[in-house]
């Protein structure tokens, strides 16, 4: 029987275990979202995953509006991310980065920039911003000639990620973003090529994990998913419609792993009654698959043991257990954060939380 400490393979990385630590936005960049020294001591503290994923980084200042997060677009960029990549290495750990595209959820104060999306309009509530909390704007449709632009950004966040000394990469397609504005017929009510049938909807993340795949191979890219339940202002009619089919395109270009945020009726960040997709997504996609979204180690364990899931991601755990895998090893208890950490410029509430003494 599989377990949550078995190693596996995924694609080009060799991970020791099936606990990955999920992205988690923690705000330790510069203003111009370059990584800062204590992001490497962050990092390094939790190699004993059996992959982190980065927090989500920018592919570009278009699509990166929220502050003090780190992007991959510049020479400065990925000189300060080097050091970070290192700490995890010589640790024994792998990283990959998550690129980003914000879409419509970018504000204009942090890019200087209208935001982006598959459509015109704005998302519900509120965006952080360096000025505190804001309405979020109107964001213009992306047009065609622009997506060109766009899939250059990708290839050259890519390239950029291996030059800085990620192992790979994990195209963020979830949570409301660009790629899945163009996902939702919620959000895109395009007529074009890439609005309509989910084979149209689709087409944007497949150019785009084909633009990734030919700059570093498909050994090490990945993609991440939401497709159950409205996420930032983002649904959809019928998501197995488009996301099954997703998934399985996906799976025939050979990608090394999907990840796929699924939140039940009781999630803590973002709730929904609508069912998950996992069961009919895990019979479409043969490479590994990874489940996130408020898991216990023993629902982890169950979902490893069962195959429904290859892995296991655990986000918010990991900001306060740097040593999560011993402690879910050994049954210790977890640590909490507090949330006015999380996004706080410090080191308090990031590198201050220590390992178990048990």
């Amino acid at each position: 029987m599989t377990t949550l400490f078995d190693p596996i393979r995924i694609g080009a990385i060799s991970a020791p275990n099936r606990i990955i630590m999920s992205p988690l936005t923690r705000g330790r960049a510069t203003r111009a979202h370059v990584p800062t020294p204590v992001m490497a001591e962050y990092y390094g503290q939790r190699a004993s995953a059996g992959l982190i994923v980065s927090e989500a980084t920018g592919i570009s200042r278009q699509g990166l509006g929220w502050p003090y997060a780190p992007g991959l677009w510049s020479d400065e960029q990925v000189e300060a991310w080097k050091p970070v990549t290192q700490a995890v290495h010589d640790k024994g750990g792998h990283i990959v980065a998550q690129l980003w595209h914000m879409g419509r959820l970018v504000h204009s104060s942090v890019t200087g920039q209208q935001p982006v999306s598959s459509s015109p309009g704005a998302a519900p509530g509120e965006v952080h911003t360096y000025e505190g909390k804001r309405p979020y704007e109107s964001a213009r449709a992306l047009r065609i000639d622009e997506i060109p632009g766009l899939l250059e950004d990708y290839g050259r966040a890519a390239r950029n990620a291996r030059a800085a000394g990620f192992d790979g990469v994990q195209i963020h397609a979830a949570n409301g973003y660009l790629i899945d504005e163009f996902l939702r017929n919620g959000v895109n009510h395009r007529d074009d090529a890439y609005g309509g049938a989910p084979e149209n909807r689709i087409r944007l993340l497949r150019e785009v994990t084909e633009k990734v795949i030919a700059t570093i191979g498909a050994d090490r890219t990945s993609v991440r998913l939401s497709p159950n339940g409205e996420t930032q202002g983002a649904d959809d009619s019928d998501p197995a419609a488009v996301f099954v089919p997703a998934a399985k395109m996906l799976s025939g270009l050979g990608i090394a792993s999907l990840a796929l945020r699924e939140p039940g009726p009781d999630g803590t960040f973002g709730a929904t009654d609508e069912p998950k997709l996992s069961p009919q997504i895990r019979e479409v996609f043969d490479q590994v698959l990874i489940l996130n979204s408020d898991y216990t180690p023993e629902a982890a364990e169950a979902a490893v043991a069962s195959g429904l899931a290859d892995a296991i991601g655990f986000g918010r755990p990991f900001i306060a257990n740097p040593d999560l895998p011993r402690r879910i090893r050994e049954g210790l208890p977890l640590a909490t954060s507090e949330m006015k950490t999380w996004y706080s410029q410090g080191t308090e509430g990031y590198i201050d939380f220590p390992p178990a003494t048990a």
